[in-house]
């Protein structure tokens, strides 16, 4: 307590009041800064919460769709013809295609008989007589109808075959005339003379293209038919046919034929893929309007869903011709059996 003894009572009201004016600016201070704080704080607050409730949103909005997706409503028929959407032209593709998918398919028809029956013949008669005059100009035939470029092909036999400056036996494209429309189906004479009908007018248009989808074909096959028809021929039930005194003619057709059939069949997996898509330079050569022509045409428009429709097409091509393959051989080679 001595040392409180020198301070005077003025000096101690003068020292409680700098205490008193120092705390009241205290909480002046405080009383100031509090509401930023408060309003600081709260923002965050409110952040929070708002950025809370988005997540609870889009976390309830994804498995709405989870749980969609592991349903099944049969409100409408769960199989039905698929849609593959609208070309760039304004027309669905499924129509675009059903117009231009039977026009290949009659090329192919066609195509597909010539090819074999000229192979199998050129082939089985080249191997009857090895060696000779008909078997060296008939292989050396093949090898160059097969190394001759199908656009060259078509450009030549337009210039030539189909042009009013030279022969000009053949039309230059298309699948009909202008006035295919108004004819009769089967040719017949009239009064104005002769007229083709629409049958020998579409014949008639298909000539070229046909040719040129043709001749590489039966070139390799007729090839392979040949080599097939040597193997077999030395083989030793021919040789015990030809001792038993049959004739050549049946050792040839009832027993070597059907075994030399099997390589042909064994390619028919390839080669009507392989024809399908010479559709594609025929057909652009000779202006058809097939599928081949309509891919080409979707590509340079960028046309996605008309392009995907045919690629759809050409891989059911691809797997029919699989399945005929397997159902062949088993016709042609009864020891095949797929049970």
């Amino acid at each position: 307590m001595a040392k409180y003894k020198d301070i005077e009572p003025t000096d101690a009201v003068s020292v409680v009041r700098e205490l008193l004016v120092d705390v009241d600016a205290g909480l002046a201070w405080i009383k100031q800064l509090s509401p930023n704080i408060l309003e600081r704080d709260l923002n965050r607050v409110t952040k929070a919460e708002t950025k809370l409730n988005q997540q609870r949103e889009l976390r309830s909005l994804l498995q709405s769709q989870l749980a969609g997706r592991q349903r099944i409503l049969f409100s409408r028929p769960a199989i039905k013809w698929p849609d593959l959407g609208q070309s760039l032209r304004g027309r669905k593709v499924t129509q675009m295609l059903a117009q231009a998918v039977p026009v290949t398919v009659l090329l192919n028809v066609i195509t597909i008989p010539i090819i074999y029956c000229i192979a199998i013949l050129t082939g089985i008669y080249a191997a009857r007589h090895r060696g000779k005059w008909f078997d060296i100009a008939s292989g050396f035939t093949m090898i160059a109808l097969w190394s001759f470029p199908v656009i060259l092909a078509g450009v030549l036999l337009i210039s030539y075959l189909a042009n009013k400056q030279y022969l000009w036996w053949f039309p230059t494209a298309g699948l009909h005339s202008l006035e295919a429309d108004s004819m009769r189906f089967l040719p017949a004479f009239t009064g104005n003379g002769f007229e083709r009908g629409y049958l020998l007018d579409t014949i008639w248009h298909l000539v070229l293209p046909v040719f040129c989808l043709t001749y590489g074909g039966f070139a390799v096959l007729s090839k392979l038919m040949r080599g097939s028809v040597l193997d077999n021929i030395r083989s030793d039930y021919v040789r015990t046919v030809r001792a038993k005194g049959v004739s050549e003619h049946d050792v040839l057709f009832r027993h070597v034929f059907r075994n030399s059939l099997l390589p042909l069949i064994t390619v028919a997996a390839s080669i009507i893929p392989a024809l399908f898509v010479g559709s594609v330079i025929v057909e652009n050569i000779f202006s058809i309007p097939g599928m081949g022509k309509l891919g080409v045409e979707a590509a340079f428009m960028k046309d996605r869903e008309l392009l995907m429709g045919t690629t759809l097409i050409g891989g059911l091509i691809g797997l029919a011709s699989e399945i005929m393959r397997d159902v062949l051989y088993a016709m042609a080679d009864p020891r095949v059996s797929y049970e």
